[in-house]
């Protein structure tokens, strides 16, 4: 299998952590922002990543969206499961999955993008990974008014999910599920920025805890060694 993605992307780690969990091999190919639609756009008629491509007979030839390849995981290689065996808890398990794909993930974005503009400038001061920066930051209308916004979206998740994972090792049921690596995956670009890493250590500790589980390289700022 190929997955398409953007290296830095949290919606391609996510889909990077189900496959990892579900152990299936796969190689990567990391495209330019921008120039990437020309790789992608034929193959899905959408603009964004990950995609992945199974490349196998009888298998779909693209697959597009994080949630979506998780969806095909399950069934291309149903054991270890990502899926609850509980009805109402796996419907809870994908209204958490939509909500922080929908939200929580854009929230992650927006000020990601802020700190890496003006605090975090030095972690990559050159000059295509500020070209980057600027590209995603118009795209999007990160500024300073929404970031606020965002910011206040992070703190309300917080709050839920410190509910969830102090009451369980996992936010539904008692397995890990599409919700686990979602929160994961799309909150991981905080570990660069030191007020979220000071101020919610609980956070940052099972995040690494499930990147381990699902066999993904820790995001930088997490990283060992």
């Amino acid at each position: 299998m190929l997955l398409l993605q953007f290296s830095t992307s949290h919606y391609c780690r996510k889909a990077r952590m189900g496959l990892g969990y579900k152990q299936v091999k796969y190689k990567t190919e990391n495209l330019t922002p921008g120039w990437h639609i020309r790789r992608v756009r034929p193959l899905t008629g959408l603009n964004t990543l990950p995609v992945l491509l199974p490349e196998i007979d009888g298998q779909p030839h693209a697959i597009a969206d994080s949630t979506e390849i998780l969806k095909f995981l399950e069934t291309y290689q149903p054991q270890p499961s990502l899926f609850l065996p509980d009805y109402e808890q796996q419907t809870e398990a994908w209204m958490l999955e939509d909500w922080l794909d929908e939200s929580i993930g854009t929230a992650t974005r927006f000020v990601y993008y802020q700190f890496r503009a003006v605090e975090g400038k030095q972690i990559d001061p050159s000059l295509v990974s500020q070209m980057v920066i600027s590209v995603v930051r118009q795209q999007y209308g990160i500024n300073q008014a929404s970031v606020e916004l965002a910011k206040n979206r992070l703190v309300m998740a917080f709050s839920e999910l410190s509910i969830r994972w102090q009451k369980n090792d996992y936010l539904v049921g008692n397995q890990l599920s599409v919700a686990d690596i979602s929160a994961a995956a799309l909150l991981s670009p905080l570990a660069l920025i030191p007020e979220y890493r000071q101020g919610y250590p609980w956070l940052f500790e099972r995040i690494v805890q499930i990147h381990k589980l699902c066999n993904e390289p820790l995001p930088p700022g997490l990283s060992e060694g």
